[in-house]
C-alpha cells in the first residue's frame, strides 16, 4: 500500500495521544518499557475526559475506569501483556495507582503526577553551550542540541480542528457539530465547477 504525503494543515485533522517527554529523557524512567509509556498517555487521555465528567474521590482525586479489555483493544495486545503493563506502571515506577472496589467491578486507576521534582532537572543536565561563546579548546563537538520541540510548543498545541479542547458539544454562538465539519472541508477541499 503506498501513502500520501502531507500537504498544508492536514496534519491537523488528527487527535493524538500525548506521551509526556519526560518519560524518556528522565534517568528515572530508562527501565520503563515504550507499551507501558504509551498506555501511560492513553491513561492521560481518559484521565481528562475523567476530570470533565467529574469523576472525583472523596479527596478531590481524578480517577479513570479502564479495564484490561479496553487496554487490549487501544494497544492490540494480549491479556497478558495488558495485566503486565499495568503492574509496571504502577509497582516498577509508581506511575499510576489501582484502588480495587470489589464485587466484579473495575479497579478505579489514579493516574499519578510525576512532574514535581523532575521539571527542574530537565533543565540542569544540558552543557550551557547553546548559547553566548563557547570556549572549547580541544577539536571534539560538545553534547549536541537535538531539536527542542518544546520552544515550538507542541504540548500546547490543540490539534483538533473540529473541536477545540474546551468543547462541550455546541459552541456559543449554537454552531453544531455537523456544521463545523461542514465548514472546515468546504474551505479546505478545492472546489471546481
Amino acid at each position: 500500500m503506498t501513502y500520501d504525503y502531507f500537504y498544508g494543515q492536514q496534519a491537523e485533522m488528527f487527535t493524538f495521544y500525548r506521551v509526556p517527554k519526560v518519560l524518556f529523557t528522565e534517568d528515572c524512567f530508562w527501565n520503563v518499557s515504550t507499551d507501558a509509556k504509551l498506555l501511560y498517555g492513553i491513561l492521560l487521555d481518559r484521565m481528562n475526559l475523567s476530570a470533565r465528567n467529574g469523576w472525583l474521590d472523596e479527596e478531590g482525586r481524578v480517577y479513570i475506569i479502564f479495564t484490561i479489555e479496553e487496554i487490549k483493544g487501544a494497544l492490540g495486545c494480549a491479556e497478558k501483556k495488558a495485566v503486565k503493563l499495568l503492574d509496571e506502571l504502577e509497582k516498577k515506577c509508581g506511575l499510576i495507582e489501582r484502588k480495587r472496589q470489589g464485587l466484579g467491578k473495575p479497579n478505579l486507576i489514579y493516574v499519578k503526577n510525576f512532574i514535581s521534582g523532575s521539571v527542574e532537572r530537565q533543565f540542569l543536565n544540558c552543557q550551557k553551550d547553546n548559547s553566548g561563546v563557547v570556549k572549547n579548546t580541544i577539536q571534539e563537538l560538545s553534547k549536541a542540541q537535538g531539536n527542542n520541540t518544546d520552544t515550538k510548543y507542541i504540548d500546547l498545541s490543540d490539534t483538533d480542528p473540529f473541536f477545540p479542547s474546551g468543547f462541550c458539544g455546541k459552541e456559543a454562538d449554537g454552531t453544531d457539530e455537523f456544521t463545523r465539519y461542514y465548514q472546515y472541508f468546504y474551505e479546505q477541499l478545492p472546489w471546481t465547477i
